[in-house]
């Protein structure tokens, strides 16, 4: 069974002017909330580890989980209100987003929900900005402490520089990450960000000698590009009509996962041991997944029967 940790929250999108301002459209989203999501609909067992509020927002955010069928009895509640994420878009379908989330739920996972979770899970995916802001990063931290060796830790840092603006807090835990993960994704725009000028193949080959087993850098409309300590692998974009890339590298990440658990690779050798020929294959998986939230509104992404 996977377990998905960090924020669940609200993507608000403009949904035009109205006589006396905007008219606002709300869904539920939050980058670790969206791949448990995408998880639950490739059919894949999945439980969700954050705080969520007690209010209605929050309300709607179990509610959405519930009906999913992603697990929800990992889930801690708590009176602060709920993250609210301004969801912009440009005249590609590119988002852009402003965070309103000081003192929210989301950040409110201590230690005490962590000596309540039990050990057994078969992978765990972590990222975004829960694994920099307090308290949660703390217990996050502690989680993958507890857990690596015992299941296939994923990391994606997914940044978010209007939550916390700091690119040393991003780097150092990308830096504490890379000796404790088995897989790392990342897209070709975080990379940049957090190491200007980095060739994805030497930070490829960076990751791998600190002890990651496979590395995925996503490209966008370029495809995505992979590594493992002997192999190497890229694929090409899928054509698509992009109404916008809301939850792509979400559904990607999803979709690594779920192909890697099909197969029998959740654990360190399982990602060791991928030839070329699987690594390929792997990556097209994910692509075409993405490919198909790209064609639609949100993070709205594929269930298997969806998927070749």
């Amino acid at each position: 069974m996977f377990l998905v940790c960090g924020e669940a929250l609200m993507d608000v999108f403009s949904a035009g002017e109205t006589p006396a301002g905007l008219a606002l459209d709300a869904r539920v989203g939050g980058s670790p909330f969206n791949v448990a999501v995408g998880l639950a609909r490739l059919a894949q067992p999945v439980a969700f580890f954050a705080a969520v509020s007690n209010g209605f927002v929050g309300e709607r955010l179990m509610g959405a989980l519930g009906a999913e069928g992603v697990d929800t009895s990992t889930v801690a509640r708590t009176d602060a209100p709920s993250t609210l994420g301004l969801v912009g878009l440009d005249a590609k379908g590119v988002p852009s987003y402003a965070f309103y989330g000081t003192g929210g739920a989301d950040r409110q996972l201590g230690p005490d929900a962590l000596a309540a979770l039990p050990s057994g899970w078969d992978a765990i995916h972590l990222g975004s900005f829960a694994a920099v802001v307090e308290p949660i990063a703390t217990t996050l931290r502690a989680l993958v402490e507890r857990e690596r060796g015992r299941a296939l830790i994923a990391y994606d840092p997914n940044i978010r520089l209007n939550v916390e603006p700091s690119l040393v807090a991003w780097r150092a835990t990308l830096d504490w990450m890379r000796p404790r993960c088995d897989l790392l994704k990342i897209s070709d725009e975080d990379l940049q960000l957090l190491l200007p000028g980095s060739a994805p193949e030497a930070f490829a080959h960076t990751a791998l000698a600190a002890g990651v087993k496979l590395v995925v850098v996503t490209r966008g409309s370029a495809g995505a590009l992979g590594w493992t300590a002997d192999q190497h692998a890229s694929v090409p974009p899928v054509p698509v009509q992009v109404v916008d890339t809301v939850g792509a590298g979400d559904t990607f990440q999803a979709a690594l996962l779920t192909w890697l658990a099909e197969r029998g690779r959740l654990s360190a050798d399982g990602l060791a041991s991928l030839d070329a020929a699987a690594l390929h294959d792997l990556l097209g998986f994910a692509g075409r997944a993405a490919a198909i939230t790209c064609s639609r509104r949100g993070a709205d992404m594929p269930r298997r029967a969806e998927l070749c």
